[in-house]
């Protein structure tokens, strides 16, 4: 036909990429508020980026997580030296392994989310290992709801991981989130609603510095003719000299001078005024809570749930990092096992964390006057692997 130029040309099918019919709807739940943005990496800028308790809390947990001993195991032996120790030593030719595995922890708390990516190495093990940031990581389900596939999109390019491989190249270690199929929860959601009280009473504080750390007041005008009106060019010329002579720390104390018909009435601070600074604490409470870190060690004060510092200290080993670790060095060692074909377990050694020493000491006492454990049993109990029996 002769118009037939003017038509569009037929568009191709778009390819299915997500087999899962759930796949676009179990992707993300954070859901939203009327308050500040709940995406990944809002939560990441505002309470990370922007809150000192949030960033306190995580370096916290992440540093000393990272820190811990481990140890390499099977059922009958403990390994001074592996090929999986020293991938773990030396991850990658930038990062030694207190840098990725504080990076790790520290995603898994902003986001609930930690990718690490095997690249191709020996035939045990991989040669690198590399963390990818969460907040470009999106899961591809397949017709079973299982992951198939993950895209890693930065830079205007999406690069897919094919998960369907004998060996993973993606290990996905995420925390438990009750309405998601597919990504964590982390603890900074759950502490989103805090974070915005806590980082609104830091800027009333801020505005009332800038306001010379004084309540409000009002000018009353009464002209002479008993006029209670300022002309346009009277407004903005108060308002220009109050902006510039009577706000912020360096006018702070500087007299007012007020011309004829003009007089300044001073505003007291309301109840909801005097208890910002209390609301600011309790918010910053239910922040370090959220995260698992007893407020004492951020030094919020009115935290009295813990007898002392070393009280608080080991609790916050025993009920926060040492769980974490353990959830996180269980799935590594599942996924680089897969690598090898071992049976062997990376887990934290506790005796040789300092917040711990006195209770392995006293578990090492109790096992030890338990005359009627065998030797195999009391091991077993202290976590180590038992003694090959020799031939």
């Amino acid at each position: 036909m002769l118009f037939d130029f003017l038509r569009k040309p037929a568009r191709a099918p778009t390819p299915e990429r997500k087999a899962s019919a759930t796949g676009p709807v179990v992707g993300w739940s954070t859901g939203r508020v009327a308050w500040s943005a709940r995406d990944m990496v809002s939560l990441t800028r505002n309470g990370f980026l922007g809150n000192p308790i949030a960033f306190r809390s995580v370096k916290l947990i992440s540093e000393a997580a990272a820190a811990l001993p481990l140890v390499l195991q099977d059922a009958g032996r403990r390994y001074e030296s592996h090929p999986m120790l020293d991938l773990i030593a030396r991850p990658n030719p930038l990062q030694g392994r207190a840098e990725l595995l504080e990076a790790l922890y520290a995603q898994l708390l902003l986001t609930g989310n930690a990718y690490l990516e095997a690249v191709a190495g020996s035939a045990r093990l991989p040669g690198e290992l590399h963390l990818l940031r969460s907040d470009r990581m999106s899961l591809v389900p397949g017709p079973d709801g299982w992951p198939v596939a993950y895209d890693y999109a930065v830079g205007g390019r999406r690069i897919r991981f094919d998960m369907t491989a004998a060996r993973l190249p993606i290990c996905h270690i995420r925390t438990f989130h009750p309405q998601d199929d597919h990504y964590g929860f982390s603890p900074l959601q759950a502490a989103a609603v805090a974070l915005d009280v806590h980082v609104a009473a830091s800027a009333w504080s801020k505005a009332l510095l800038d306001n010379a750390a004084r309540p409000s007041g009002a000018i009353v005008y009464r002209g002479s003719d008993g006029q209670g009106t300022l002309s346009s060019d009277q407004y903005d010329r108060l308002v220009g000299e109050i902006e510039a002579n009577h706000q912020g720390a360096r006018n702070a104390g500087r007299p007012m001078l007020l011309e004829g018909g003009l007089d300044w009435k001073p505003m007291g601070f309301s109840p909801s005024d005097m208890e910002f600074h209390t609301t600011k604490e309790a918010a910053a409470r239910e922040i370090a809570i959220a995260f698992g870190v007893p407020p004492m060690l951020l030094g919020i004060p009115g935290e009295a749930t813990y007898a002392n510092y070393q009280e608080a200290h080991r609790a916050f080993y025993r009920l926060t990092v040492l769980p974490l670790a353990a959830k996180v060095t269980a799935t590594l060692s599942h996924w680089l096992g897969s690598f090898s074909g071992e049976a062997v377990e990376l887990r934290p050694d506790l005796d040789q964390v300092p917040a711990l020493a006195a209770e392995r000491d006293q578990q090492w006492a109790r096992v030890a006057a338990a005359d009627f454990l065998t030797e195999a049993e009391k091991r077993t109990l202290l976590g180590l692997p038992r003694i090959a029996k020799e031939e």
